[in-house]
């Protein structure tokens, strides 16, 4: 188990039944980055795997 599982699973525990929306999670990554500017490019990756899951042309 990666460090960042530990994560992962508090979230899914906590807030797993939730339903929200894209523009809420975007939203939400705005703020983490805007408060820790360091992971810019990380969660911009992240942004863009998530945008990108299930295009075909991968």
């Amino acid at each position: 188990m990666y460090f960042t599982d530990r994560g992962l699973e508090e979230l899914e525990t906590r807030r797993g039944e939730e339903e929200v929306s894209l523009a809420w999670l975007a939203e939400r990554m705005r703020e983490f980055v805007d408060a820790n500017p360091e992971f810019e490019v990380p969660v911009e990756r992240f942004a863009t795997w998530l945008a990108r899951l299930g295009d075909d042309d991968e």
